[in-house]
């Protein structure tokens, strides 16, 4: 069965989707969700026994089967150990999949193309690896049971999205006066707000920057000669994208300064060794640093000089050449 396409027909039959009963979870509850968004008329029935799951369009997170081709979905047997490396390229993650990522993984571009109406494929497919990263490999280790690190952590987060879930559960001194269905149905709209709150930050807030920084590195060579400077047309959060950016495209020269308006003053800012590091590529001068106004413009042989900071990391100027000056000058100097 090819649940790409709509299996709703005239003769009144509809989509079935089966998850297991009982104590629900985050991972199970998003791959409804997200299944229904393919298939809004589908009905989704919770039971453990495999004469009602058996007889199902689709089965998630009960049955022990992982079979795409029969569109069996589940990851609690021992032989289970797939991750969205193993199966796809397109993602690198060694954290084991649940239900969720597995749904994500047959379903998500079908299911994100519907939801966004996006066409442009490089938008797309920035989407599917982001929304993997920042949402659905969280939900994936958790339900695993996989810890972030090897030590134990001085907190505990008791608001992420998978405890959220687990809270709206039946509690253990009421059951049986408390109607499952619907704190399920209620668990699947809490994930799904959450699912479509990460599609559109990623695709209104996200993927514009790193288009912005994207530009910049292509037009590097057009700024200087070096191909060591780039600018922002537009101010954005760079870091990340500029780092994954590099990656992937294997950017040389290395690139040592990013000129950006700052509002108040252009800006160059020196490019960090690492996302997270406080090391640069290559720093301000040290006779720059933390000298303002006429005493720096002086020092560095450019008029309009507003200030360098005392870390050597970023510097300002009152206008965008004077910034590139700037970089330049920093660039060609020997410290």
């Amino acid at each position: 069965m090819d649940l790409s396409m709509s299996i709703d027909t005239s003769d009144g039959h509809h989509l079935t989707i089966c998850t297991h009963n009982g104590q629900f979870h985050c991972d199970e509850a998003l791959g409804c969700y997200l299944l229904k968004i393919l298939h809004p008329r589908a009905r989704i029935l919770r039971s453990r026994d495999p004469k009602v799951y058996e007889k199902c369009d689709i089965v998630l997170d009960v049955g022990n089967v992982y079979d795409p081709k029969c569109n069996r979905y589940d990851h609690h047997q021992q032989s289970f150990t797939e991750t969205m490396s193993s199966l796809s390229s397109d993602i690198k993650s060694s954290v084991r999949l649940s239900s969720a990522g597995l749904i994500y993984h047959h379903f998500g571009r079908l299911i994100l193309e519907k939801m966004t109406g996006e066409t442009n494929q490089r938008a797309l497919d920035y989407l599917y690896r982001q929304l993997y990263y920042s949402l659905i490999q969280e939900i994936d280790g958790i339900d695993n049971g996989i810890p972030q690190f090897d030590s134990e952590p001085l907190y505990n987060i008791n608001s992420h999205i998978s405890a959220r879930v687990t809270g709206l559960g039946i509690p253990w001194n009421q059951a049986g006066n408390q109607d499952e269905e619907a704190r399920f149905n209620r668990a699947m709209d809490l994930v799904g707000e959450e699912f479509r709150e990460s599609v559109r930050i990623i695709l209104e807030q996200q993927y514009p920057a790193r288009e912005v920084v994207q530009q910049a590195i292509e037009d590097r060579f057009n700024l200087h000669q070096s191909g060591e400077i780039i600018e922002l047309k537009r101010h954005c959060p760079w870091k990340s994208h500029f780092f994954e950016l590099e990656r992937e495209g294997q950017v040389q020269p290395q690139i040592k300064y990013v000129i950006f308006d700052g509002g108040d003053s252009f800006r160059v800012q020196c490019v960090s060794i690492t996302s997270q590091s406080h090391d640069c590529r290559k720093f301000l001068p040290k006779s720059w640093r933390g000298l303002r106004d006429e005493i720096l413009s002086k020092e560095v042989g450019v008029e309009g000089c507003i200030f360098a900071h005392f870390n050597g990391f970023i510097g300002g100027h009152k206008t965008r050449d004077g910034a590139i000056q700037m970089a330049i000058k920093s660039l060609e100097h020997i410290s």
